[in-house]
């Protein structure tokens, strides 16, 4: 999927990639992609979460080993 910009917040825990995805998002125009890149488990349902509560989309989201890949588009 092609994206617009990346964000690596592997290694960082609860609630470091939201909050990172959250500053992010708010530097990208409508329409825009992010992809983040994490290694904390509950980040699955935190983004899912987060995109219900924000309104911006999840797009999609997959595992390969303990790397989670989610992809955000800014509402």
């Amino acid at each position: 999927m092609e994206f617009t910009k990346d964000l690596d917040a592997r290694g960082l825990n609860c609630p470091l990639p939201i909050l990172k995805t959250k500053k992010a998002l708010a530097e990208m125009v409508s329409g825009e992609v992010l992809r983040v890149q994490a290694t904390d488990p509950g980040s699955v349902r935190d983004f899912q979460a987060f995109a219900k509560q924000t309104g911006n989309q999840l797009l999609e989201q997959s595992q390969q080993d303990e790397v989670f890949t989610f992809f955000m588009q800014r509402k």
